[in-house]
C-alpha cells in the first residue's frame, strides 16, 4: 500500500472522469484499499459496474457536473478546454499523484516523437546493467498498477502531453526528446501544448536532472535555462567511440532521431552507473517498437513499412531519411489544424515517386500538390483499402512502400495500432493474391 496517497485520497469528494484503461486503474486502486468510499464515474460510453457506492454519470451530458466534486482523477484523452476550475476543485491524474507519493525513482520521459522508443531504450539500459526497473505511462501500463511494489525501485514514465497537463511535480530525471505542434485541437493553440509538456521540468529542483535535445532551437519556444535543473544536452552525432558503436548494433534503431534516442538513454543510463558493456547490450536487446518503421515483409518484390505511429510530419520525414529507397508513401489521417505547407514542400522535392493521400489530410495535401504543379504521381485514396492496391500497382520492383501517416488517425480508426494492424493485413491480403 503506498499509505501517503490512501491518506491523501480517503477524506476527498472524488470523481473519476473517464473509464478507460487508467480510469479502471483508478477505480481498482482505490476500491483495493477504501472499499466502502462513496466515488463517482463519468463517461461518455456507458459503464458495467455493480458497486453500489459508485455513483454512474454516463451519456453525452456526462462533463456537465464535474465541478460538483472536490478532486477529479482525469483520464488523459478527455479534454477541458475553456472551462474555468471553481476553487476548491483540483483536477489532478494518476502519473501527478504517482510523482507526488510513489516511493521510488522518478524517470519521465516526454517529447512530440521518440518517447516510447526512448522510454523502452531507458528500460532495456537499466534491465541490462542490473537495476530494478519498471516501464509504465502512456506506454501502456498505468502508474497504479505498480505503485504497491514500485519501493526502492526505478519507475521509466513515458509521459503524454495529456498526462502532463495537470501536473504538479516533475520527475527526478527528465527526458524532453523535442516539440513539434500536434493535439492544437486539444488545448489553446501550440503555446498550451508546449505549456503541458514543460511540467515535466517545470517542478525540479536543483538535485534534479534535466536531458534534452541539443540539435533543436527552441528560441522563442521554451527556455531550459531557466528552469532549476542540472541540464544534460543530447545530440543526434555521436561524441565518442561508445555512441558509433551503438548506432551500428540494433537493425531497428536507424536514422539520426533513432540514434539520438540511443543517447537520451545512454545519459540516464550513466546517471545510475550502467558501464559501457551494459550500455551495449541494452541496445541490442531492443527490439522495436510496433508501428515505428516496422517491416511487414516482402511481398511482389516491394518491402513494406507501417509507421503509423507517426502523427506529425517531422515523424515522416524521420522514417524517408532513415529506410531510404521509398518510392511510396501512404499518408493521411484527422486534420487538426496544423500548417502543412512546409509538409507539401517537402513531398514535391523528396525522391520519393508516388504519393498516395487518404482522408482528411492526405486529400487536402494531395490537392495542395496539384495546385503547386508538382511532377509526382498523385493518387487520393477513399480509404486503406484503395491506398494500399494502389501501392501495389505503382510501387516498384526492389523499392519500399511506407505508412508514415503524419496525422492521427482517430477520423476512421480508434487510434494508430488498429490503423497500422488494418494495413498490415491488407499488404498481406493482397501480396498473396
Amino acid at each position: 500500500m503506498c499509505q501517503p496517497l490512501i491518506d491523501f485520497l480517503k477524506d476527498k469528494n472524488i470523481l473519476i472522469l473517464g473509464y478507460g484503461r487508467e480510469g479502471i486503474s483508478t477505480y481498482n486502486y482505490i476500491r483495493k484499499y477504501l472499499p466502502e468510499k462513496p466515488l463517482a464515474i463519468a463517461d461518455k460510453k456507458q459503464i458495467l459496474l455493480d458497486d453500489e457506492n459508485v455513483s454512474l454519470i454516463t451519456g453525452d451530458g456526462y462533463m456537465d457536473n464535474i465541478f460538483d466534486y472536490d478532486l477529479i482523477i482525469k483520464t488523459p484523452g478527455i479534454p477541458i478546454v475553456n472551462m474555468t476550475v471553481p476553487d476548491g476543485v483540483l483536477i489532478t491524474c494518476q502519473v501527478d499523484l504517482f510523482l507526488r507519493y510513489a516511493p521510488c525513482k522518478k524517470i519521465g520521459i516526454t517529447g512530440t516523437k521518440g518517447k516510447t522508443t526512448t522510454s523502452t531504450l531507458i528500460y532495456d539500459l537499466l534491465i541490462a546493467a542490473g537495476k530494478t526497473a519498471f516501464l509504465v505511462g502512456n506506454i501502456g501500463v498505468p502508474v497504479f498498477d505498480i505503485i504497491d511494489e514500485c519501493e526502492g525501485k526505478i519507475a521509466v514514465i513515458e509521459m503524454s502531453c495529456h498526462q502532463l497537463e495537470f501536473c504538479r511535480t516533475s520527475p527526478d530525471i527528465a527526458v524532453f526528446t523535442n516539440i513539434y505542434q500536434e493535439h492544437l485541437d486539444h488545448y489553446d493553440g501550440y503555446r498550451g501544448y508546449i505549456n503541458a509538456k514543460l511540467n515535466i521540468v517545470k517542478h525540479q529542483t536543483e538535485n534534479d536532472y534535466l536531458i534534452y535535445n541539443a540539435d533543436q532551437n527552441t528560441d522563442g519556444l521554451i527556455d531550459f535555462g531557466s528552469y532549476a535543473s542540472k541540464k544534460i544536452a543530447v545530440s543526434a552525432e555521436p561524441t565518442d567511440d561508445l555512441d558509433r558503436k551503438l548506432i551500428s548494433l540494433n537493425p531497428r534503431l536507424i536514422g539520426k532521431h533513432s540514434h539520438q534516442d540511443i543517447f537520451f538513454a545512454r545519459a540516464v543510463a550513466s546517471l545510475f552507473g550502467a558501464d559501457d558493456a551494459a550500455v551495449e547490450r541494452g541496445v541490442e536487446s531492443f527490439k522495436g517498437i510496433p508501428h515505428r518503421m516496422e517491416p511487414v515483409g516482402v511481398y511482389k518484390g516491394i518491402s513494406f513499412y507501417n509507421d503509423s505511429i507517426a502523427t506529425i510530419p517531422h515523424a515522416v520525414e524521420c522514417a524517408v531519411e532513415a529506410l531510404g529507397n521509398i518510392d511510396t508513401l501512404i499518408f493521411g489521417g484527422l486534420d487538426r489544424g496544423i500548417s502543412y505547407d512546409e509538409f507539401a514542400k517537402y513531398l514535391d522535392s523528396c525522391p520519393i515517386s508516388n504519393i498516395i493521400g487518404m482522408p482528411e489530410t492526405g486529400t487536402k495535401i494531395c490537392n495542395m500538390l496539384e495546385d503547386m504543379n508538382s511532377k509526382k504521381n498523385i493518387v487520393k485514396a477513399k480509404d486503406m483499402e484503395q491506398a494500399v492496391k494502389e501501392a501495389y500497382k505503382v510501387t516498384k520492383i526492389g523499392c519500399t512502400c511506407l505508412l508514415s501517416p503524419a496525422a492521427p488517425s482517430y477520423n476512421v480508426y480508434k487510434n494508430f495500432e488498429y490503423k497500422g494492424n488494418h494495413f498490415k493485413e491488407l499488404v498481406a491480403k493482397f501480396g498473396n493474391n
